[in-house]
């Protein structure tokens, strides 16, 4: 769908983003839709964690687009890092992690905006906008949901043969995903900066959760929560 070009008076504020998605084609649409409002200014894309930290430290962007996955490296953690470097950036999640437990751990550590990729070209562009003026925006179909489940719940389960409380805490999720991508305990525990064992006891109680006895069984439930494209 089209958005009409937005010219902004000489008063608006002039905002600089950066994109950070693993995707050149999901950046190039988010350049070309944010472009539409000409108070909005990229001014640096990365696809890794890296190059993330290196354009936020240069640039201090008005609002960070953040995925949740850059390379095959779960970003999540790294929101307090990022703030930290920058502090009055705006984070803005933009992903395809639509389980609730994603979304509150993203906005409890630190960000502001959490939106699905799914969404509208006109939902992302006021997104920007109200992360950038101050306000915090979720998904409105997200939001129900978080209203509706309890802190550390996902609301989707793995069906008949899951185990009697299925319900995973954020860094649980977390670990299914990079499980089911294949990465070993080590690998894991280097990316969400926890040690071997706590990735061996989060994994101990994802399996117990789910009723998961094999890596199929909890790949089958990380697709099921849309963890996997």
């Amino acid at each position: 769908m089209k958005v009409d070009r937005v010219i902004s008076g000489e008063s608006a504020p002039h905002l600089t983003v950066v994109l950070a998605d693993d995707h050149l084609v999901v950046r190039a649409g988010m350049r070309l839709l944010l472009s539409q409002d000409t108070a909005f200014d990229i001014v640096a894309e990365s696809s890794t964690l890296p190059e993330t930290f290196l354009a936020v430290e240069r640039h201090h962007p008005s609002v960070l687009v953040l995925d949740l996955t850059l390379a095959g490296q779960s970003s999540l953690r790294s929101i307090p890092e990022l703030l930290a470097t920058s502090p009055r950036t705006r984070i803005l999640v933009l992903t395809m992690q639509e389980d609730p437990a994603f979304a509150r751990e993203a906005l409890r550590i630190g960000a502001v905006g959490y939106l699905l990729k799914e969404a509208a070209a006109e939902e992302l562009l006021g997104a920007a906008r109200q992360v950038a003026a101050g306000a915090t925006y979720v998904q409105p179909s997200l939001g129900a949901r978080l209203a509706v489940t309890g802190p550390g719940t996902s609301t989707t389960g793995m069906g008949a043969g899951a185990g009697a409380d299925d319900s995973l805490t954020a860094r649980e999720v977390e670990v299914l995903s990079l499980l089911a991508l294949g990465h070993t305990n080590q690998e894991i525990a280097e990316q969400v900066h926890v040690s071997v064992r706590t990735v061996e006891t989060h994994r101990a109680r994802i399996r117990e959760k789910l009723g998961a006895e094999t890596k199929a069984d909890l790949v089958t439930a990380a697709r099921e929560r849309g963890l996997l494209a």
